[in-house]
């Protein structure tokens, strides 16, 4: 049985990695959720490498049954979870009049609803209390009209956060949201690496729903 276990759902190779890194020299063991199994493979081979233990699972935020049985298998295989992060989202372009309904109904699937699958799923093993993390983003503060579908989403979830923080903190459970005032990019101050030193601050402070990443 593990320590300390952290779950990131949307684990790609920007924030989902970084933080993977940066919790994983705390101690953590982490358990990356997302999608594409070579990407996975390979996250959790440059992992390793750090001597940070990891293990990989598939699944589908679109699908709220596979973030179920993903979050599932991993309690089984370490008898506890410890941080959930949820960091999937979508990028779709368009203004709200040239935006399929379909489109945003299956992008707030992944962005807001899959969110709140996940807490749902991961909440029974935290019964002595537990961390949430979301990677929330400016345009759910800020919306642009050319990015009607993402402005929508992470505004849905920064709100999930703070409901899910009004209702869980009396269970001593922690839910915060990282609102990212800029677009992400290596080697500029909003580097993933950055960011996730400021996730890690904000996990260990736990202390507000809303943190924000801005401009020095």
């Amino acid at each position: 049985m593990a320590d300390k276990v952290m779950v990131i759902i949307g684990a790609g190779p920007g924030i989902g990695l970084s933080t993977a890194k940066r919790f994983g020299k705390e101690g953590y063991t982490i358990a990356l959720l997302a999608r594409d199994e070579d990407r996975l493979l390979e996250a959790v081979d440059e992992l390793e490498e750090m001597d940070i233990e990891a293990e990989s699972f598939h699944a589908n935020a679109a699908s709220n049954e596979s973030l179920k049985a993903a979050i599932k298998y991993v309690n089984d295989l370490y008898g506890r979870i410890d941080i959930l992060m949820y960091n999937a989202y979508t990028f779709r372009q368009g203004a709200p009049t040239e935006t399929d309904p379909a489109d945003l109904l299956n992008d707030l699937q992944v962005d807001a609803v899959g969110a709140l699958a996940s807490v749902q799923a991961a909440l029974p093993y935290m019964e002595e209390g537990g961390t949430i993390l979301m990677t929330g983003g400016v345009l759910g503060v800020k919306p642009m009209k050319n990015f009607a579908s993402v402005s929508v989403g992470k505004a849905a979830m920064r709100i999930l956060a703070m409901t899910l923080h009004q209702e869980l903190k009396s269970k001593n459970i922690y839910v915060g949201t990282l609102t990212i005032n800029g677009f992400v990019k290596p080697d500029t101050h909003f580097s993933p690496d950055n960011i996730s030193e400021k996730m890690y601050e904000m996990a260990m402070a736990r202390d507000g729903v809303e943190w924000t990443f801005d401009r020095k």
